[in-house]
């Protein structure tokens, strides 16, 4: 029986990540030490000893399987047995179409389940630095919160400094929803850089009065403030929020990232633009771009309304919004392999928000996987990751390199994501016409995409179940 290994998987932080982590890998018959250091040492966000405690809100977002991606993750997420999934189910509470949770009930049922499992053994205690040498098999699922000794650790594991620092996050943009008659495709000067081709940036113009509107638009928007912990951490390579350089006078923006040097409009070649929005490609699909500089602390409405006044981006569908707070997660592409171990140190798996997730769903989808992995190679077995065209495999192929480095030297372009369509695959045949054989208009074409897309993800995951996991998928 693999339930009598004398070497346990060992999983440090029982948070939703963990706490699912542990439970994949009891479930698949391996033993396994939950490591989580409350009560014994607390956090700064953290009130309770309960396992998988929900610390902001206690929604799970949209239940929506056939139009959300967040809700596609929910739904393979329950057919691959989450415990996190279960207990949510089992303490709802009345949210209309999102997944909202009695936080209590939920840390509660999430506890027990892992007590009362013959395989976990919770040890309460913090791991201060790297886990022991004799720990072989090791799930590290610390979140944002990471304890100091064990953050040093890992920097100094990885020679990245990229744990505990202001975690600057421009807002990304789906570039179907660009307006292409007005923004144009060229890089400043025409310059061709690593990988790019000399037409690498979208280009939004600017007249002087769009632009005189927009800097003071962003001093006067509504700014979200620093959490009590957040505090004291320093701003991370000198990025400032946009509206924070806006306030440094009304033309250092014309004179950082919105300059117009090096660029000529094709639509209108004549008039010179007062300044220009670039938008750079966030993913190696193409189908993502972030606005170049825009890191920001306006509150997300405010985003949405003052960022839709730029020429070409007024029907702009956002990926993900800016952000400026404090975050400790890696640089996954850059330090972990396809199965999410430490590159430097393989016995080191990750999971959770470290590996470049965001969102209660996705830290603990990113958990479940973690878990099957190591349960498989503490069996002796190698398992096949899902595949990218279903909601899981799309957020690992995101974490695991499906972002593209930046073109500029400097900082590193990839950055904490949640599940959202433009990071899956396109279809090879995008939907055209209703059941009834009539067309599709306007934003019908895009419901139909996306229910295409969660069809064909469901499907793809119902097929590598059944063809890798040695489990009966979860009713």
């Amino acid at each position: 029986m693999t339930g009598s290994l004398s070497n346990p998987v060992h999983v440090i932080g029982a948070g939703l990540a963990g706490s699912e982590a542990a439970w994949q890998v009891a479930k698949a018959g391996v033993p396994v030490v939950l490591h989580e250091m409350r009560p014994t040492r607390m956090t700064e966000a953290h009130r309770t000893d309960g396992l998988a405690e929900l610390v902001c809100s206690n929604s799970f977002r949209s239940d929506d399987a056939a139009n959300n991606a967040v809700g596609l993750l929910h739904a393979e997420m329950r057919r691959l047995g989450s415990l996190i999934m279960r207990a949510a189910d089992a303490n709802q509470v009345p949210a209309g179409g999102a997944l909202a949770v009695d936080r209590d009930g939920f840390s509660a049922a999430v506890t027990k389940a892992l007590n009362d499992h013959p395989l976990i053994e919770i040890a309460r205690g913090e791991v201060a630095g790297l886990p022991p040498a004799d720990w072989s098999n090791v799930i590290v699922a610390t979140g944002p919160l990471t304890s100091a000794p064990l953050a040093e650790a890992i920097r100094a594991l990885t020679d990245e400094n990229a744990l505990a620092f202001f975690d600057a996050i421009a807002p990304i943009v789906h570039r179907e929803s660009i307006d292409m008659s007005v923004a144009w495709f060229q890089s400043r000067y025409d310059k061709v850089g690593p990988g790019g081709n000399g037409a690498d940036y979208i280009n939004c113009p600017m007249t002087k009065e769009q632009y005189d509107g927009f800097v003071a638009a962003l001093i006067a928007g509504e700014k979200t403030e620093f959490k009590e912990w957040e505090t004291n951490t320093p701003y991370f390579d000198g990025c400032l929020p946009i509206e924070v350089m806006a306030e440094r006078g009304p033309e250092t923006l014309r004179h950082g990232p919105m300059k117009p040097v090096g660029l000529t409009n094709p639509h209108d070649p004549a008039t010179k633009a007062y300044a220009i929005v670039q938008l750079r490609q966030d993913n190696k699909l193409g189908t993502l771009y972030n606005i170049v500089g825009f890191q920001t602390k306006l509150k997300y409405g405010e985003q949405q309304r003052i960022f839709r006044t730029i020429p070409g981006l007024e029907n702009a569908e956002f990926a993900r919004l800016g952000g400026l707070h404090r975050n400790t997660f890696l640089n996954s592409p850059k330090l972990l392999d396809n199965q999410l171990r430490l590159r430097a140190q393989p016995r080191l798996r990750f999971a959770g928000q470290m590996t470049g997730c965001e969102g209660y769903v996705e830290s603990a989808s990113v958990g479940l996987i973690a878990g099957l992995y190591a349960a498989a190679e503490a069996r002796g077995e190698a398992l096949v990751g899902p595949p990218g065209t279903t909601a899981l495999g799309a957020l690992l192929g995101h974490i695991t390199g499906g972002h593209i480095e930046t073109i500029e030297p400097g900082t590193r372009s990839f950055q904490p994501m949640n599940i959202n369509f433009g990071l899956f695959p396109p279809l090879a045949t995008v939907p055209t016409k209703k059941p009834d054989g009539t067309r599709l208009r306007g934003n019908e074409k895009t419901v139909a995409k996306k229910q295409a897309l969660s069809a064909r993800a469901l499907a793809d995951l119902d097929r590598w179940i059944a063809d890798h996991l040695r489990m009966a998928a979860a009713a």
